[in-house]
């Protein structure tokens, strides 16, 4: 055979070996993608869904007057979230400012009404997180911010850093021009008065919020006076991103209260959010598995609220009571208090 025809005959195979690979590749059958969160219910073009902390809070325990402040804070937190979203303000925006409502409010374990350490201190944590983008922010065991929850969103938007904590978060925050306190600011004689039955029994409150916004994004926030009569400088999980406080447009917006130690192990908040990535859960399901399943299997007690892409709100809890409340954009709201409340 001549050796310009054995040139092109091996021409012609190596093309048509070529041409079997390109076939091959494109009938080759894809593999099977991960599971895609199948999320029930209409979409709502905005939602939102708060927590005062959980524990033992049951209509016998509870005094009449003092629940019906707590719901009317509540419902006045709920209020001041509602309204950013319903203006098209961001998830973020109505995060932060609802927390902030609570934070001023001496009825909850968050900044005016944190509870005290063993050594007499006020020390606070707040976490902030995008959903859009998982940027995040922290700041722990701060003594005189007034609002840690604009801290942590300081931290998140204005450093390098996910978490600061004692002195330098509240170096960062002066220099950030956010407003400074004395520690004093945090103890309200009234208050403390008032809630110290309460409190013997309830130590782990905490308040949060999930938010979802018109443009669709979720972000979620925490903040804390942590664990009654704590020692050593402790810190629980609500500034811990993935523990306490998650976010993530994929799936859902978690904000948990609770026994920090058990919801940092068991990294509650991105656990809830890795359940319906992986595994196709619903909010409701992946939450419920969560806290009423894995956490009390452990010895774990409080409970979570979550919002998840589509504006469906599921608010677990293991313990006997927790506040809480939620508003979406189809007019539907609701505080609760109690284990036997619940949307109708």
């Amino acid at each position: 055979m001549p050796d310009n025809m054995k040139t092109k005959l091996n021409l012609f195979s190596s093309l048509f070996f070529l041409l079997l690979v390109l076939f091959s590749c494109r009938t080759e059958k894809k593999p099977a993608s991960r599971p895609v969160t199948d999320i029930p219910g209409p979409k709502q073009e905005w939602a939102i869904v708060i927590h005062g902390g959980a524990g033992g809070m049951t209509r016998e325990n509870l005094a009449p007057e003092l629940e019906k402040e707590y719901r009317e804070s509540l419902l006045t937190a709920i209020k001041t979230g509602k309204k950013i979203l319903a203006e098209g303000g961001s998830a973020l925006d109505a995060v932060e400012q609802t927390i902030k409502t609570m934070e001023d409010n001496p009825l909850f374990n968050a900044g005016k009404g944190a509870v005290f350490t063993h050594e007499g201190r006020n020390e606070l944590d707040a976490a902030i997180m995008d959903g859009s983008n998982l940027a995040a922010g922290a700041v722990a065991g701060v003594t005189d911010i007034k609002n840690p929850i604009t801290a942590a969103r300081r931290v998140m938007t204005n450093s390098p850093h996910v978490m600061l904590s004692g002195s330098g978060a509240s170096q960062f925050a002066k220099e950030q021009g956010l407003e400074i306190v004395p520690p004093s600011y945090f103890y309200t004689e009234k208050r403390f008065n008032e809630l110290q039955e309460l409190l013997k029994k309830e130590k782990n409150g905490t308040v949060g919020c999930c938010a979802l916004d018109k443009s669709g994004n979720l972000a979620a926030g925490t903040s804390t006076g942590g664990m009654a009569n704590k020692r050593y400088n402790r810190i629980g999980d609500s500034p811990i991103i993935g523990a306490g406080t998650y976010a993530n447009n994929k799936t859902c917006a978690v904000s948990g209260t609770g026994h920090g130690e058990y919801f940092i192990r068991y990294t509650v908040a991105h656990d809830i959010s890795a359940l319906m990535e992986y595994k196709g859960l619903s909010v409701k399901e992946a939450s419920e598995l969560v806290v009423n399943d894995k956490l009390v299997k452990a010895g774990g007690s409080g409970g979570v609220i979550c919002l998840d892409k589509n504006g469906n709100i599921s608010m677990p809890f293991n313990s006997a009571g927790m506040f809480r409340g939620f508003a979406t954009a189809d007019g539907k709201e609701g505080i609760f208090v109690f284990k036997d409340e619940g949307v109708k």
